[in-house]
């Protein structure tokens, strides 16, 4: 008897472990389709918890119908199979997901929400059937009912714990998501067999083939582009989905999570890319001069490093990127090679910035989520702290991301410009879905006339360049609500613009 509730209490901790465990791998596993915002973490979450909520509502009465562990057990396994094919059933329906997102111009929030409902809704509904059938199962008088539910649902909160930490600190990173799926669903389903009273031995397969699927190989998560382009190195970081894709002209992207947006793009022996890069290295020579020094929050794979050591080889440029592995590919894949001038930087952007006592000519702020920029870098209080980091005569430049047509997010940032730099904030249209905000300490410096001088002294191909964005540069827009670190609603905004445009 206390054999059996022993067996009984770990089969709760283990599906414990695998219900949140999952969950942290399913954020995990939209992210290279729908990122990895707030609102997709509320999506699944939201969930996570009605699926769980309908389970225990269900599970308490299916017990009373049956309470004898074979019961128990043959739900848990089928928990167990299905969460194990949760991954490849991501295969080919999260870019069906996102097709029909991108088709219907609806926001992330709808996408987001749908797939992971369809994904996880129905072996979480099982799991949350575990832990009333189990308390029905522990209870052998009514006067213990009390004592057996509170340990069991302590065990079941202390195994959430254990899968929330091995997930996101050690199953993901290690061995990648689809992995992470297979590894909670096999110890459910090697716990749930011991509860069989016949079958042992064909419910015995469950285990088997869930870890012939651990050992099989995993392949590429997303293996061509919609291009065409090849898959020439994928991983999912500490932070995020990584990969680089090659076209046939040699030309490599650096794309992360959703895949949408390119963060990185290299061509042996180009340093201009004609894309919005271009115009983040020229707008960072608008100040009083040429800068000797520079902050890049954001690097990605070095596009905009790689340009300064090319076009100002004397210019220090420290480079600021959260994701190690990112820089790594970046210098192994996008020829950002290490120089003397060259200092690159792990470290999330804000708290980085924070610590510095060194000032800079010139900060580019470029650390989107797509579409999402994180809501610290958008608030007064960053800028203020921008601002402070700058020497007399230097600028900010800001990539303001956003849906086509849509100024919402950059007004926004405009307005909250202000309450730092006055009103020496300018704009400047890059491409349909990218404007860039440059802001100056010297509220008398006309970043237009700076650019045009100094396009007298570089390089043809840069001062042509230089002008250009020189020919773009306008006032900032006006009507944004200033964001603050305690209200920014970055991500919403992001959405509601979405739809907007819809």
């Amino acid at each position: 008897m206390k054999l059996r509730a022993r067996a009984l209490e770990l089969l709760v901790f283990t599906v414990g472990a695998g219900t949140l465990g999952s969950e942290m791998a399913a954020a995990r596993l939209l992210a290279p389709w729908f990122g990895d915002s707030t609102i997709v973490w509320a999506n699944t979450i939201a969930t996570v918890l009605v699926a769980l909520a309908i389970g225990y509502s269900v599970g308490g009465r299916i017990a009373d119908r049956n309470p004898h562990p074979s019961g128990l057990a043959k739900i848990v396994l089928i928990a167990a199979a299905l969460l194990a094919a949760v991954p490849f059933i991501a295969d080919p329906f999260l870019p069906l997901a996102v097709k029909a997102v991108d088709q219907l111009s609806v926001a992330t929030f709808a996408g987001s929400l749908v797939g992971v409902g369809v994904l996880l809704a129905i072996p979480l509904f099982l799991l949350g059937i575990v832990s009333p059938y189990a308390v029905r199962l522990s209870v052998e008088a009514v006067e213990d009912a009390g004592h057996a539910a509170g340990r069991l649902y302590a065990i079941s909160t202390v195994g959430s714990l254990v899968g929330t930490f091995a997930a996101s600190l050690f199953l993901i990173p290690v061995v990648g998501t689809r992995r992470t799926f297979l590894i909670f669903a096999l110890c459910m389903a090697v716990c749930a067999i011991p509860h069989l009273v016949k079958g042992r031995l064909p419910a015995a397969v469950v285990p088997v083939a869930i870890l012939a699927l651990i050992a099989f190989p995993t392949g590429s998560i997303k293996t061509l582009t919609s291009n065409g382009g090849e898959v020439i190195w994928e991983k999912e970081t500490e932070y995020q989905y990584a990969r680089v894709v090659e076209y046939d002209d040699g030309t490599r992207y650096l794309e992360l999570n959703e895949g949408h947006a390119v963060h990185s793009v290299y061509t042996e022996g180009e340093w201009l890319t004609g894309a919005y890069w271009d115009e983040m290295l020229s707008l960072s020579y608008a100040g009083a001069e040429a800068p000797k020094s520079v902050a890049i929050l954001g690097s990605a794979a070095g596009t905009t490093a790689r340009q300064f050591g090319h076009f100002a080889p004397d210019t220090r440029v420290d480079a600021v990127e959260i994701d190690e592995e990112v820089t790594k590919v970046g210098q192994e894949l996008f020829d950002l090679k290490d120089q003397p001038n060259l200092h690159l930087h792990t470290a999330d952007a804000r708290p980085w910035l924070q610590k510095q006592t060194r000032k800079y000519d010139a900060i580019m702020v470029d650390a989107y989520h797509q579409p999402y920029i994180p809501f610290y870098l958008t608030t007064k209080e960053f800028f203020a702290l921008a601002k402070a980091r700058l020497n007399p005569g230097g600028v900010l430049v800001v990539n303001s991301a956003h849906p086509e047509g849509s100024t919402a997010l950059e007004k926004v940032l405009t307005a909250t410009l202000r309450t730092s730099f006055g009103e020496a904030v300018w704009r400047s249209d890059s491409g349909p879905t990218n404007t860039h905000l440059i802001a100056t300490v010297d509220p008398e410096a006309d970043p237009a006339a700076n650019l045009t001088a100094t396009a007298e002294s570089q390089p043809a191909d840069l001062a042509d360049t230089l002008t250009d964005s020189a020919s773009r540069l306008e006032p900032g827009l006006r009507g944004g609500t200033v964001y603050t670190d305690d209200i920014a609603p970055v991500e919403w905004l992001t959405d509601l613009s979405l739809l907007e445009v819809a």
